[in-house]
Order: structure tokens, then sequence, then C-alpha cells
């Protein structure tokens, strides 16, 4: 994704586009005018139209007069690793490179996912957890260094689902590591050996493990409560009688305001990586939503 996003910055640039890193949108008006800080100063800048990457609530607190609906609660852990070696599968007819190559599934069954978001909905930390895990570097052995690549390392990125609520802030390193630990628990369910033991460590002795929460996605990205699709997810396409009078609305990028359209997760069809929400909004405004 970062060669993808690199390659956007240059297209952008290249037509003319200017690219302000470190600033912090403070308010947006219907008319086109965005409010924001940088370095310490407040600024402006106006357009024909403003397209929104954030979360439809988020966009919503920043127009005047508006008012947010229900704030999103994600429901979700992330925790990176960076391995010496794939770990053993308890079927030793299954090679770890297999198992790793598309997305292994653990305790995610209907009847465990539907058992575990009866518990989240409790307040309950699911047992077991439903998580599935990725390797990144079986398919682009290029995001680890040649060194790294060669030795038969590997990344190992695991998905919690159906996670209660987040923590207060001042729980939030007690309840990152209870979230890690149920995790890792139920991704040994299908493993011959313990994960932990196979993680490299970094310069200082750590072990190479990262674990996200809602709550620090919140604080690091401003994601409103953690959640990464920027609110539910609905159908992708418009409902029969839905208005689809403006290209913003046969688009599914239409917000209140006719000049401010969804560019990002929260659109018709922008849930996930895809970069959907922006290609529709550009196709929006060539349209002349």
């Amino acid at each position: 994704m970062g060669t993808v996003t690199d390659a956007l910055e240059r297209a952008a640039r290249r037509a003319g586009a200017r690219i302000v890193k470190g600033a912090e949108v403070t308010a947006v008006d219907p008319g086109g005018r965005v409010a924001y800080t940088h370095g310490g100063e407040e600024r402006t800048a106006h357009g024909a139209w403003v397209l929104a990457g954030v979360a439809p609530w988020a966009l919503e607190r920043l127009c005047p007069g508006a008012c947010p609906g229900p704030r999103p609660e994600g429901a979700q852990v992330k925790i990176n690793l960076v391995l010496r070696r794939l770990p053993a599968l308890h079927d030793p007819a299954v090679p770890p490179s297999a198992a790793f190559a598309g997305t292994l599934h653990v305790n995610e069954a209907y009847t465990q996912l539907d058992r575990a978001h009866a518990a989240a909905r409790d307040g309950r930390v699911p047992e077991p957890l439903p998580c599935e895990a990725y390797c990144h570097s079986l398919t682009d052995p290029t995001i680890l260094s040649p060194e790294l690549a060669a030795s038969g390392a590997h990344t190992l990125t695991v998905f919690g689902l159906q996670v209660p609520g987040a923590a207060a802030p001042d729980q939030a390193d007690a309840w990152r590591r209870r979230l890690e630990r149920a995790v890792l628990g139920s991704l040994r369910s299908v493993l011959a050996e313990p994960v932990e033991d196979l993680l490299l460590t970094d310069a200082a002795g750590r072990p190479c493990i990262e674990t996200r929460t809602t709550l620090d996605l919140e604080q690091t990205l401003g994601m409103p409560g953690g959640h990464i699709f920027h609110g539910d997810l609905a159908w992708p396409f418009l409902d029969d009688g839905a208005p689809r009078d403006t290209p913003a609305r046969r688009w599914g990028v239409a917000t209140e305001h006719p000049r401010v359209l969804l560019c990002g997760a929260g659109a018709v069809r922008g849930g996930g990586v895809s970069g959907i929400g922006g290609h529709n909004a550009a196709m929006a405004v060539l349209a002349g939503a």
C-alpha cells in the first residue's frame, strides 16, 4: 500500500496539487472553505469541492450546525509480529507457507462468531476470540530487508474480531495486554508451537510484537471509536428508491452539503482499503457532482 500511496502522491504533485502534512482540520464550511491549523497557525483553504476522507461522523462534527448521529465504535484488535520463521500447524499435512498464503481463519465458524458477538455485546472478551492471520511477506518479500528475507523471517498480522468496547484511557495498557493474550491464545489453538517463541527482537532486545486497540487507533489516527471502516458497513449498492438525481448520489459519495463529498471508507462502496471511495468521489466531481 505504501507503493500505491507514493504513486498517488507523485501523480497529484504532477497535476499541481499542494500537499500539506501535519495539519489539523478544525472546520468545514459547506460553501467550500476549510479551516485548519498548521505549524501553530490558523489557516484556511478554499475550493469548489471539499472531498473528505474522514469518517462521516467526524465530518458532521466539523460542519457548522450539524448534529452527528451515534458515534462509531470499532470491534477489533490488531497484532503485528515479526517471526524468525512461520509456526508449524497442528495438522502436519498443511505446510505453514500454504496455511498463511491467504487468510487463515481461526475460531470463525458461524456458531463461534455468533457466541463471540453475544459475549462482546455483554462486555466480555470472547473465549475463544475469533481471529484471522495474514502473512504479507509471503506475498511481497520486499517488505523485509534482503537479509531478513533470506533468513526465513516473516511478518504476521492477526486481527481479533468481536472485541467489546474500548477500555478507559487509564486502563489502556492492561486492556491491550489482555486482548493480546486473547488473540495469541486463540491462534495457538491451530498451531503446534507458541508463536511467541518465534518472535525476533529489536536492537534493544524487545520482542517484535505490536498490539493496537480501537483506543490506540482513535488517539493516533483520529478514527472515531477506532472503527476501521469509519462506521458500520452497508450494502455496496443504492437501495431501491434512494435518490440518484446527482452524480454524487449515484456514486454514493453525497453528504447533506452538495459541495462536500465523502471519499473515504464511510462512502457507499467505500469500506476497506480499496480506494473505491476516492475514485467515486473523483468521478462525481468530474461529472459535476
